[in-house]
């Protein structure tokens, strides 16, 4: 039988994921930051050879990038951080050749 997740307690739930918009929020910045600092090294670089064009794909390439890996590592703060993880059912808990002294 699966264990109860403590998100699956509402006010634990709602805790856990309004931490996880607010780091969103700042990684939100940071990746703006990211995205203006990678243009003006473009600017600064290449010059006049910079085309609208080159400007929307590392816009999107870079902020981008940096948003999904913010969110992943978010999920995995999340999870950790509320105690999901220890919810789960070790298929290998009672066998004796596994090493569980991590």
């Amino acid at each position: 039988m699966a264990k109860h997740s403590p998100l699956d307690h509402q006010e634990t739930s709602r805790i856990a994921w309004a931490r996880y918009r607010r780091l969103m929020r700042g990684m939100a910045l940071v990746s703006l930051f990211a995205v203006i600092v990678a243009l003006c090294w473009l600017r600064f670089t290449i010059g006049d050879a910079l085309t609208i064009h080159m400007i929307i794909a590392t816009t999107a390439g870079v902020g981008l990038s940096v948003l999904l890996g913010a969110a992943l590592m978010g999920l995995v703060f999340l999870s950790s951080g509320s105690g999901h993880d220890e919810a789960i059912e070790d298929p290998f808990e009672d066998d004796p050749d596994m090493n569980h002294d991590r």
